[in-house]
């Protein structure tokens, strides 16, 4: 699986990004950078990627850095996923 691609396809699907995500690299901001990352969109994005990565999100798992930047929020994926 190639969590890079799978990560950006569902942030524009979430976010209604309109294909902006696809350019997305590691270091690219995201928390605090990208309007429609807010409150709300960080629950539906995590409940999203339960759904598409088969994985279980739990509170103590999360924080600010987790949504820091594309990388950040890829290797917390991969991490969950035991890749």
């Amino acid at each position: 699986m190639d969590i890079p691609k799978e990560l950006s396809s569902l942030l524009n699907e979430v976010l209604s990004l309109g294909g902006r995500a696809s350019g997305f690299v590691a270091e690219t901001p995201l928390l605090g950078s990208i309007p429609e990352l807010d409150s709300m969109a960080v629950v539906t994005l995590i409940t999203a990627m339960e759904e598409r990565f088969g994985i279980v999100v739990d509170d103590d798992d999360i924080d600010g850095e987790t949504f820091a930047t594309f990388g950040s929020l890829a290797a917390f994926v991969q991490d969950k996923l035991g890749a």
